[in-house]
């Protein structure tokens, strides 16, 4: 055990170690960097910071020549008026404005937590955003928005989190060529679906595209055109089938579309007229058909005309028939296994696809019934589970 003088002599020796840190920092010409270096100063000073930061919120979308005077009153007044706090405080101490969005420096962290309920608010015909500074490392807050508080809602066309909306009107545009730039695409998928009425009002909806390697992605006007382009996908150009679907980050519920196969026959059967479709109309004949289920529901959907008795006798064929359709069927919802008879067997030509619920099942027939493969319309109905569990597909 340590005795009460060896205790005092350790503590008498960090005291003088301390001593001659702080003479040595003050008086002996060192930097300010190198005076923070010192550990007696660094542990105080990475606490001021991390207080700092966890004081601070970031303002985005902040209109052009806001000034810092402006935007520190209209923030201090909104907290008082929703009794964030007190009638008579500012809880707002500094603003930093620059070209698109802004910082505050709020009173103490618990100020900074209240504050972020300003989210959403409508200012000089923006609706800012208020949210945690990048370099925020603490814990996550639960919060409201502006219109949660007030019971305002925002205004027509705008949207909290800008880049969320931008995710939304984003989509991924694969097996593209070296041959293939950005103005080419951007013109030819905007063309294709003025042509064809997929735009919701007048002129191209693709307004920016850009392309790497053998993909690229395009950026459309509004978040339902981007909805209406998916139905591009498969559209033939330059020798190549393009790919048209979401990004990887989109988190959204599953998309019921077509393919370009789809409006090819719908153009054939007159539904379209290419060439002279007004904006919606191409959007109104791809909507999905309303549900008319006239099966009991299961969790198993049968899948018919989709394939032919050529399609299966290929052992090479018919696995790549397998991992397309798991990867087209996997989008509907937790797709859990897929048969499809082979050549010969009982159900041959038939697909069969078995999902985790009832409800994922439904999203499935949605989004395949109608659809066109191979110039051949699909028909998508549930099936028996107790057959399917037999592997009875007669």
């Amino acid at each position: 055990m340590m005795t009460d003088e060896r205790r005092r002599s350790r503590s008498r020796s960090r005291d003088r170690e301390d001593s001659d840190q702080v003479e040595l920092a003050y008086g002996g010409g060192m930097t300010a960097q190198q005076i923070a270096s010192l550990p007696m100063f660094a542990t105080a000073g990475g606490q001021a910071a991390q207080e700092k930061i966890n004081r601070e919120l970031f303002v985005g979308n902040t209109p052009p020549g806001t000034s810092e005077m402006l935007l520190l009153q209209f923030l201090n007044g909104a907290m008082r008026r929703v009794n964030l706090c007190g009638p008579h405080e500012t809880p707002i101490l500094n603003c930093r404005v620059n070209t698109k969005f802004a910082f505050i420096e709020l009173l103490n962290a618990d100020m900074a937590n209240r504050a972020l309920s300003l989210n959403g608010i409508p200012f000089l015909g923006a609706v800012l955003k208020v949210s945690r500074p990048s370099k925020y490392a603490g814990p996550p807050v639960p919060t409201k928005t502006w219109q949660d508080l007030t019971g305002q809602s925002l205004p027509v066309g705008a949207v909290v989190d800008s880049e969320q909306e931008k995710v939304n009107r984003e989509l991924f545009v694969g097996n593209t060529t070296p041959e293939m730039t950005e103005t080419m695409l951007k013109d030819f998928l905007g063309n294709a679906m003025e042509q064809v009425g997929l735009n919701i009002m007048a002129g191209s909806p693709i307004t920016a595209c850009r392309v790497s390697g053998k993909f690229a992605f395009i950026e459309l006007r509004t978040p339902q055109e981007a909805a209406l382009a998916l139905n591009l996908n498969n559209i033939p150009f330059m020798g190549a089938q393009l790919r048209v679907g979401r990004p990887s980050k989109w988190n959204g519920p599953p998309d019921n579309h077509g393919n370009w196969e789809d409006i090819l026959a719908k153009y054939m059967s007159g539904e379209l007229q290419v060439g002279n479709t007004a904006p919606g109309q191409g959007a109104a004949a791809m909507a999905p058909p309303p549900s008319t289920f006239t099966q009991a529901p299961s969790r198993v959907v049968e899948l018919q005309n989709m394939l032919s008795d050529e399609d299966l006798k290929n052992p090479d064929e018919y696995n790549e028939i397998m991992e397309d359709t798991r990867d087209e069927c996997s989008q509907f919802g937790h797709l859990t296994s897929v048969q499809i008879p082979r050549a010969g067997e009982p159900g041959a030509t038939k697909i069969f696809l078995e999902y985790a619920s009832n409800e994922d099942a439904g999203k499935a027939i949605q989004g395949l019934e109608g659809r066109t493969f191979d110039g051949r319309k699909v028909q998508a109905t549930f099936f028996d589970e107790a057959k399917f569990a037999k592997r009875d597909f007669s």
